[in-house]
């Protein structure tokens, strides 16, 4: 059975935040809010955790996971950021953004695309995942909670624990998140790509 734990989406409570990262440090699958919506996630590089979050949301085995970083500095860790890239992103991070870049040796490789050899990267602007990933010391890898056959991520923590009962090991709840996944935006090429339009204004980004 998950673990349920309410945390204010304003100024999350310190053991509760501790507690969730010490599930993640072991090895556990959660959901937890952020500034598009609802998304799950496990720690980086914990193969089972990721197997099991492709199999609950039935992935394809090159699905494209996004890595949720603290801040810039810790995002130049895992992608290869040329001053271009870094305007850009300090201009619109946080935010509900998700950003293709070339991937460092620092991400392991079963989870860098494989032909392009890039990954995807978040700076999140929501209090609860900012604080977890502080907690945690490393960032979080997370994709959608959009479940098979659904369109749209789920939004409501109480279906979504109802739903995810016996798959997860904890769900916050943070409130209302959204209904949008975030904009995903391509910057390996010469110039901004827009990849999905979601949450986020882009037309600055984009040109």
């Amino acid at each position: 059975m998950a673990q349920f734990f309410q945390i204010n989406p304003i100024n999350p409570q310190s053991r509760l935040i501790g507690r969730a990262a010490e599930i993640v440090a072991a090895g556990g699958v959660i959901v937890f809010p952020t500034d598009s919506a609802y998304a799950i996630g496990c720690r980086l590089g914990e193969k089972l955790a990721v197997e099991r979050i492709r199999a609950l949301r039935q992935l394809e085995k090159h699905h494209n996971f996004t890595l949720m970083c603290r801040d810039l500095s810790e995002l130049a860790s895992y992608a290869k950021v040329d001053n271009q890239m870094f305007r850009l992103l300090k201009n619109h991070t946080p935010g509900p953004y998700t950003f293709i870049m070339p991937a460092t040796a620092e991400v392991p490789r079963r989870l860098v695309q494989a032909k392009r050899k890039t990954i995807g990267l978040r700076l999140p602007a929501n209090a609860i995942v900012q604080s977890l990933i502080t907690g945690l010391g490393e960032p979080l890898m997370s994709c959608s909670l959009i479940m098979p056959g659904d369109t749209q991520p789920l939004t409501d923590p109480y279906d979504i624990r109802d739903t995810l009962d016996h798959q997860v090991e904890l769900v916050i709840d943070g409130g209302f998140c959204g209904l949008e996944a975030t904009s995903v935006i391509d910057l390996t090429g010469d110039e901004p790509e827009l990849i999905r339009q979601g949450c986020g204004v882009v037309d600055e980004i984009i040109g």
